[in-house]
């Protein structure tokens, strides 16, 4: 059974209150389904991601067919799964069988308003989607209403600087006030900053992993592909090899490999399981 407020068992008992009723408030979408049926459990993850996304828009009343037979009956189900949207009392639309998100999410879209997103969570969710012209858009529209939000103009940085304008992001930088620039957010942004400045003067990749084919253990060639990984995003790969450079020569370059591991959990945050991970190994390998 799940936790949201948006999806609930439906029943004999309380389907009239909770569906019929309570449809003139919100639309329901009532699931048929059933423990043995393979396209039911195909169907139900996207109906309750859908349910939770459209946060109360509409509702999902999941109906298990065997459980309740009479119920499954009175609403004519010839087939699993059997998906029925009620509105102000009354079955408006449907579908059988198990259909890809996208044929759901145009069954909803007839009946069902998608409550607008938040400007600032859609940035960052097309920013992790890969859109980095859509987020500096909305970015870029927040900060021009409210210029003195400073998360806003971080993050603003952080994505030009992604986009190659790294002077505009280390003027942002250097404008922050100095108890903002201890804060998570602006050290994540200098630590970027770093790396992508670093990036220019990296040799290829593949002279890298040629070079480490012939000594598995050359140091520089460890630590230019451990910043390369780092760019990539292949955070894990990176501290891999940034454990492995301290395993050969911790001392290398005043302790770059270090550095760089600072560097990289401040650019990414404590919560990130990567971090927690290397954290230790690094703290085992000191010690």
């Amino acid at each position: 059974m799940s936790s949201s407020p948006h999806i609930f068992e439906a029943t004999m008992e309380n389907f009239q209150q909770e569906v019929m009723d309570a449809s003139s408030s919100a639309p329901v979408l009532v699931d048929v389904w059933a423990e043995w049926c393979a396209p039911c459990k195909q169907l139900m993850p996207l109906l309750e991601k859908l349910a939770n996304e459209y946060q109360g828009a509409f509702r999902l009343a999941k109906v298990n067919a065997d459980e309740q037979e009479q119920l499954t009956a009175s609403l004519g189900v010839r087939s699993l799964p059997t998906v029925i949207l009620v509105k102000d009392g009354q079955a408006v639309d449907g579908f059988n069988g198990a259909l890809p998100e996208s044929e759901i999410r145009k069954v909803l879209e007839k009946h069902v308003q998608l409550p607008e997103e938040d400007p600032y969570e859609k940035a960052h969710r097309i920013w992790d989607e890969g859109d980095i012209d859509g987020a500096l858009e909305i970015l870029s529209d927040m900060n021009q209403k409210d210029p003195e939000n400073l998360k806003v103009l971080i993050d603003l940085a952080q994505l030009k600087a992604e986009n190659g304008d790294i002077e505009t992001a280390e003027q942002v930088l250097e404008s922050l006030p100095p108890e903002e620039k201890l804060q998570h957010q602006a050290k994540q942004l200098a630590a970027r900053i770093k790396f992508l400045k670093q990036s220019a003067e990296l040799p290829p990749v593949k002279d890298l992993e040629m070079a480490l084919e012939q000594d598995p253990k050359d140091p520089n060639a460890l630590h230019l592909l451990a910043l390369h990984n780092v760019l990539q995003e292949k955070n894990a790969e990176a501290m891999a090899l940034l454990i492995r450079l301290m395993q050969v020569d911790s001392k290398y370059k005043d302790e770059v490999a270090k550095t760089t591991f600072v560097e990289l959990f401040e650019k990414l945050g404590n919560n990130n399981p990567d971090v927690r991970t290397y954290r230790r190994k690094l703290y085992t390998l000191m010690h």
